[in-house]
Formats: structure tokens, sequence, C-alpha cells
């Protein structure tokens, strides 16, 4: 975990029960400030979400959507547990954002949107939902090069968040294309897995960030 940009701290005072695999830390990007109210697109059991609810403080509020009702009552019963009153877990898909317009200072996603089949819409459901001046944080898998179809249509693949990967330029085009300003990639390290001989390209994890 440290290697994807996480603090000993971090990991010392986050639920232990909340900890998993992503591809970096959008909340490091993210630069929070007290009282921000800031939203999470796939927040599973919710680990992003309680880091980003020690930045904005009492004052500030995080709210975490998930497609998985399980994932969500399991963050709430943590969240609860452990006395995060500044945390909210909604049910939703990040398609279609149970979130009211213009109300979010800040979204982050951490290695999920790869995994939507329309991913356009992600971005512009992510932007609907920010305030004038909001920022956008992910980080995520993309590829450069093409993936081969019988890649593209494997379970197991998709599960590694490899066949959902856009390739990159089309990735930045799409958050451009959803309105976003500055859109711009922080930082990116490419991976050394081989998920296919017919495939020359990169498997890329990035850190983007984009400003309504």
């Amino acid at each position: 975990m440290k290697l994807l940009g996480y603090t000993q701290k971090e990991l010392e005072t986050i639920p232990e029960e909340t900890i998993s695999l992503g591809c970096g830390n959008p909340v490091a990007l993210a630069s929070l400030k007290e009282g921000e109210t800031v939203l999470d697109l796939g927040s599973g059991a919710g680990f992003d979400c309680f880091v980003a609810a020690k930045k904005v403080g009492e004052k500030g509020k995080v709210i975490g959507v998930d497609m998985t009702p399980e994932m969500v009552q399991k963050a709430k019963a943590i969240a609860e547990k452990h006395g995060y009153n500044n945390v909210e877990f909604r049910q939703g898909e990040i398609e279609k954002l149970p979130v009211e317009d213009s109300s979010i200072d800040a979204i982050i996603s951490n290695c999920v949107i790869n995994l939507s089949p329309d991913k356009s819409k992600v971005f512009s459901e992510a932007y609907r939902v920010l305030k004038q001046g909001g920022r956008l944080m992910v980080s995520d898998i993309v590829i450069e090069g093409k993936l081969p179809k019988k890649i593209r249509k494997d379970l197991e693949a998709w599960a590694g968040c490899v066949a959902g990967a856009m390739e990159k330029s089309a990735y930045l085009n799409a958050i451009r294309n959803a309105g976003f300003k500055e859109v711009k990639i922080v930082s990116e390290t490419s991976s050394d897995c081989e998920i296919s001989e017919e495939f020359t390209g990169k498997i890329v994890s990035a850190k983007i960030e984009a400003k309504k």
C-alpha cells in the first residue's frame, strides 16, 4: 500500500478491514481542505472515504457511492463502528450518480472507472455533480496500444481491470468531452505484466487531474 502512495500514518489510522488494492492514492492528488464535500466513485468498503474524511474534518463531508448493496452495508457498519460521522455511503451506479447537481467540491476514484462500460457517462455525471471550480482526481488503469478482442471478452481480464481499460488518449478526451478543463496526467507507471503475446502495448497506472 505504501507503494500506491499512502502514508504509514494513513495505513495505521484507517480501519484495517477497509484496506483493498487499488492503483494509486487519489486523495493525495486532491489537496483536500477542511469543510469540503468529497465524492468517491466506487467506494467499496470505504478506505479512500475514510482517508478523505480525516482531511476534510468534522465540518466537511465524504460521500461514497458503490453499486453493490453488500459493500455499501459493510462500509456503513465500519463507519458507525469507528465513529466516522462525516462519511455517508449510498448505493448507486457511477453512470447515474445518486447525488445532487453542483454539490461536490472534489471527486476521487481509485481503479474503478475502467470497469464501467460507459466511461463517457461517468465523466458527464461527475461534471454534473461538481461545483463550478470543482476538481476530479482519479487513479486508473489505461492502455497504450490496442487490446486483442479475446482479451476484451476475458472475464478474468475484466476482474483484473485490464479488459475494460481505455486507450490513454481516448480516456483523456472522454474527460474533456464531458466539459472538464485542464485535463492532465500527474504521474504514470507502466506495468511489466504480459497479458497476451498479441498485445504489444503498455498497461499504465495513471493519476489524472481535471477541473470543472
